[in-house]
């Protein structure tokens, strides 16, 4: 049993992280797992963020960025695929995605220089995969539809921009903040 993120973000230890990430891939690998659904990657930006806290790494994105990048390089070095989320970006908000839609109000400026630092870093590390946050970012897409859904924010800005070419997971998909709106049928 490892601590949370924060602990690890505590000690700001690169090779702790890469070890956590080790040992994870060994030891689901022995039960026949092949994906981990970590590193979560959002930046502990907002205190009063009812479901990022200590599952973050820090309120820094540099350490946020490195120590992601580490365990994610420890996962991936040891035959497991790592999953780095909730891209774009969970940490900026109040709202609990599963009971409502969550909005950052970050401009494309504040974005680019916190929220998609660790993501630029777990991309330029090799992660094979990244999951999705269902939240509303209108400096990415003012339509009002969550990132999880928009073609502006996975299309154009994670694949085109960002050339992430890997694997794309949706965060739960019965989660308020994209049910409400459009209904399980849909979704």
């Amino acid at each position: 049993v490892f601590p949370l993120q924060m602990a690890l973000g505590a000690s700001r230890d690169s090779a702790l992280a890469y070890d956590v990430g080790r040992v994870t891939a060994l030891e689901g690998r022995a039960l026949g797992v092949h994906v981990s659904f970590g590193p979560v990657l959002d930046v502990n930006n907002n205190p009063a963020n009812p479901v990022i806290g200590a599952r973050s790494f820090s309120e820094d994105p540099r350490v946020t960025a490195r120590l992601g990048a580490a365990l994610v390089r420890g996962v991936q070095d040891h035959g497991m695929l790592a999953t780095a989320k909730h891209f774009p970006g969970h940490g900026d908000t109040e709202t609990n995605s599963h009971l409502a839609l969550a909005t950052v109000n970050a401009s494309r400026a504040r974005l680019d220089s916190v929220e998609l630092v660790p993501f630029r870093e777990a991309i330029r590390a090799g992660a094979g995969a990244i999951m999705t946050f269902h939240g509303f970012l209108p400096a990415l897409d003012s339509s009002g539809v969550p990132a999880t859904l928009s073609p502006l924010v996975m299309t154009e800005l994670l694949r085109r921009d960002m050339k992430f070419d890997g694997l794309l997971f949706t965060d739960a998909m019965d989660m308020a903040g994209v049910i409400d709106r459009f209904g399980a049928v849909e979704v």
